[in-house]
C-alpha cells in the first residue's frame, strides 16, 4: 500500500535530545511517502493504531522499525476515600527527578534511539515540569515516616471532564496512587481518568484494570 504521511518537526524533542526529529501525520490528502522525503532527518517517529497491520507493514518496507507496544485505558471518576498524598513542593524536585530518571529508563526514548541517558532525562524534566505546573498540572506524592518520597503520580487535566495520568511510580504503591489520582480528578469534578502504558508493563496494565479501567486502544511506535 502506499503511505500518505506529512513530515512534522518535533521541534521541543529536538531543542531537548539534540537530534533533527519528525513524526509522521497520516492523512489521505497528505503526499505519498517516499524514501527521498525522509533524507536529512536523524530520527523519524509514527505512531499507528495496532490493527493497522497494512501500514505497519509499508512503513517496515520504508524501513521503520518497532520500538514499542502502547496501550490507552481509561476509566470512571468515582468518590474514594482521601488517601491523603500530598502535593510535591520545588524541595522535592532533585529527588523526584531521580526516581523517575530510573522508574523509565526503558521508555521509547531508549538507546540505541536515542543517547543512553536521554530517557532518564527526558522523564526527570517531565516530572520536575509537573511539579511546576508546567504540561501537566501537579505532582503528588506518599511518603515514608521519616519524611522520604516513596511513590509519585503526576496529572493533567485535559478538559472539563477528563484528567489524564502522566508519570506514576512507587514499587508496591500503584493501588494508593491510583486512589489519590482518582480522588484528584473527583475534586475537580471531572468524569474520566486516562492513562497510557507499554504493552510489555503487565504490572501496571495490571494494576489500571484492577482500579476499574477498560482499554480504549491500542498502538505501535515505530522509528527510522
Amino acid at each position: 500500500m502506499l503511505v500518505r504521511a506529512s513530515i512534522e518537526p518535533l521541534m521541543w524533542e529536538n531543542q531537548f535530545f539534540g537530534v533533527k526529529s519528525a513524526i509522521l501525520r497520516f492523512t489521505e490528502d497528505a503526499p505519498v511517502l517516499k524514501p527521498e522525503r525522509l533524507v536529512g532527518w536523524w530520527r523519524v517517529q509514527a505512531k499507528i493504531p495496532a490493527q493497522r497491520t497494512d501500514l505497519l507493514d509499508a512503513l517496515q518496507q520504508l524501513d521503520f522499525r518497532l520500538v514499542e507496544g502502547e496501550v490507552d485505558l481509561a476509566l470512571p471518576v468515582v468518590e474514594v476515600t482521601d488517601p491523603q498524598a500530598q502535593i510535591a513542593v520545588d524541595a522535592d524536585i532533585p529527588t523526584l527527578r531521580e526516581q523517575a530518571a530510573q522508574a523509565f529508563a526503558q521508555s521509547r526514548f531508549r538507546a540505541p534511539w536515542y543517547a543512553p541517558d536521554a530517557s532518564g532525562r527526558f522523564y526527570a524534566q517531565w516530572i520536575e515540569n509537573a511539579v511546576k505546573g508546567v504540561f501537566d498540572h501537579q505532582c503528588l506524592v506518599f511518603r515514608t515516616p521519616g519524611g522520604d518520597i516513596r511513590a509519585f503520580v503526576s496529572l493533567r487535566q485535559l478538559n472539563e471532564t477528563d484528567a489524564r495520568i502522566g508519570l506514576l511510580a512507587g514499587r508496591g504503591a500503584g493501588a494508593e496512587l491510583m486512589q489519590a489520582a482518582i480522588h484528584w480528578a473527583h475534586q475537580r469534578g471531572l468524569t474520566t481518568l486516562r492513562v497510557a502504558t507499554q504493552m510489555g508493563n503487565t504490572a501496571a496494565l495490571k494494576r489500571y484494570i484492577q482500579s476499574g479501567a477498560c482499554t480504549e486502544s491500542t498502538a505501535y511506535w515505530l522509528y527510522r
